[in-house]
């Protein structure tokens, strides 16, 4: 049996942070699921399958092809059953769009906007050129003017968690006393913030820290095999 998650690389094939490879994999390895992961750049997407999807992740799963990190979570649950739930029902789906919705709405943007020089930084030379016109387009703000607003967008980033820490006053994780995949839906943006800038941002006593580092924990410490910025 082979299964293969394609992920998102810098230059050095072992800095993977992309937040939505980082949430197949948590995906993955909840599930118990043994699987090798492949270093890509942005410039060898177009290779995999001859082309079956224009991002990443793609899970290789003996041969079928799998595209998106939520595809992926739904396509997991279907296929290993008796496995961990990453859902915990129908209503966790539901609930997994909103939350992928708050993460990629809210989140993602400011740690875009956050990281974008350093994400610029760590990448293949073969990516550079697209990252910055895509992300330019994408914003509309070239990236010295990106630049100047990262530090306003630190000191806001925080109040954007609210959300979560209104949560964590009532349970430890997002899916209840034990994580589901809407937890690594964030966990995957901070991840993605951990790993190209860090989270200094972040007071060292909030709760979403401590949620953090709870999900760092997780799954043989999967999370922290990627060293922080």
């Amino acid at each position: 049996m082979t299964r293969a998650l394609y992920s998102l690389c810098g230059a050095d094939k072992q800095h993977l942070f992309s937040p939505h490879c980082w949430k197949a994999v948590m995906a993955l390895a909840h599930k118990g699921l043994a699987f090798e992961e492949i270093p890509t750049t942005y410039a060898r997407i177009g290779e995999i399958g001859g082309g079956v999807s224009p991002t990443l992740p793609v899970l290789d799963d003996n041969g079928r092809l799998i595209p998106d990190s939520f595809a992926i979570a739904l396509y997991l649950e279907e296929a290993y059953p008796e496995r961990p739930s990453l859902f915990g029902g129908e209503g966790g789906k539901a609930l997994s769009r909103l939350v992928e919705g708050y993460s990629q709405m809210i989140i993602h943007p400011a740690i875009t906007r956050i990281a974008l020089l350093d994400i610029h930084a760590i990448l293949d030379e073969g990516d550079k050129a697209y990252f910055r016109q895509s992300r330019e387009a994408r914003l509309g703000k070239s990236f010295d003017a990106v630049a100047a607003d990262s530090e306003a967008e630190k000191v806001a980033f925080g109040a954007k968690l609210e959300p979560l820490r209104h949560m964590l006053k009532f349970q430890p994780f997002i899916g209840g006393q034990t994580p589901l995949f809407a937890d690594y839906i964030v966990f995957g943006a901070l991840q993605w913030l951990r790993v190209c800038t860090g989270l200094a941002m972040l007071a060292a006593d909030d709760p979403v820290l401590a949620w953090f580092e709870r999900c760092l924990d997780l799954h043989e410490s999967r999370g922290r095999t990627m060293t922080a910025a």
